[in-house]
């Protein structure tokens, strides 16, 4: 980095600081976490030495501290894809169930976004499709941190919920869907190009709140790729122009996801389908009714504690999906 020749070439200097970044966010925790062993070990022996309930309890503090900075470097450990120290794209779609399936997705917005925040990470919104009555029937949102792609690749399929509805006046225990699919950010990935007159795109204008501005103005952006026939919408940003170009940012996202389908020979799926968002599909169930539990029906990890989960305690879920994942790929090796 300390060649003045770097910069010669912006690009294989973007792709230094790219990877020295990488290298800072796996060393520094590991530098840390030493540091609190040595710590943790001098305390302990303080502990011995002088007795006493206090230096007990600030010991066990300490070691709590220090098993939670351990599970989650253990966590980052296994992001080694890659595209998964990327932003990400998060869309998420009712399914079936009218506005119970509408207040699902903004239950799982809500959730996200805790999990998102409690990690330090920024959320954009890019499109959202409010329902008729209540709830989201669409919303996509731009996830910018370290590995958010990593991380958010354990969400995608179809997440079923179990609950009284509130919208039955019979208060009747139902049974909803939605689907989550989460694509990378790849705006400097150079073997992405696309050609102007592979676009169609036209102005419209935003739906839903946000005051004269958006109301008023056609600064929605929509555009389809007519040689993959991929179609992305862009509202929420306060111009014409940024929501153009973040528009164009997610379509890079859906055809390199597309393209790595094709690499892995499933051709044959529709991007923009994960199966019907319904009985058969789902990777997660939330039930709230008559029992509180959620359990992945992948790696079969479950919890009692429903509403921590709903409030972003996501971490349990993602560990054991990349620990499945690794112990997949191991057997394939």
């Amino acid at each position: 980095m300390s060649s003045p020749d770097i910069w010669n070439d912006r690009e294989k200097a973007q792709q230094a600081i790219t990877r020295l970044k990488t290298l800072k966010e796996i060393v520094s925790p590991m530098q840390t976490i030493q540091q609190a062993l040595e710590d943790l070990a001098v305390m302990a022996e303080l502990a011995d030495e002088e007795g006493g309930v206090d230096g007990e309890a600030e010991y066990s503090r300490e070691r709590a501290r220090l098993l939670e900075s351990l599970e989650k470097f253990e966590l980052d450990a296994m992001l080694s894809g890659e595209d998964d120290g990327r932003d990400a794209y998060m869309h998420i779609h009712a399914g079936a169930g009218g506005t119970e399936s509408c207040d699902w997705v903004r239950m799982l917005l809500r959730m996200y976004t805790h999990w998102a925040e409690s990690r330090g990470f920024k959320l954009e919104t890019v499109d959202m499709l409010p329902g008729e009555e209540a709830g989201i029937k669409r919303v996509i949102i731009h996830v910018n941190g370290s590995r958010a792609f990593g991380y958010l690749k354990s969400e995608r399929g179809v997440h079923r919920l179990v609950r009284i509805s509130p919208f039955d006046s019979n208060a009747r225990r139902h049974t909803t869907f939605a689907a989550v699919d989460v694509t990378p950010v790849v705006d400097d990935d150079p073997d992405i190009v696309i050609a102007d007159n592979d676009i169609e795109m036209e102005f419209l204008r935003s739906r839903g709140p946000g005051g004269q501005h958006v109301n008023k103005t056609s600064s929605a952006v929509r555009l389809k790729h007519i040689p993959s026939g991929i179609v992305v919408h862009c509202q929420d940003q306060r111009s014409q122009h940024k929501n153009r170009q973040m528009a164009l940012s997610l379509l890079k996202a859906k055809l390199r996801e597309m393209e790595a389908l094709k690499r892995k020979d499933k051709q044959d799926a529709s991007y923009d389908e994960m199966g019907e968002i319904a009985w058969g599909y789902q990777i997660r169930s939330y039930v709230l009714q008559p029992y509180q539990m959620v359990k992945d029906l992948r790696t079969s990890y479950e919890t009692g504690n429903a509403q921590g989960v709903l409030d972003g305690n996501l971490d349990p879920f993602i560990g054991s999906y990349l620990r499945m994942q690794m112990t997949e790929q191991s057997k394939t090796n």
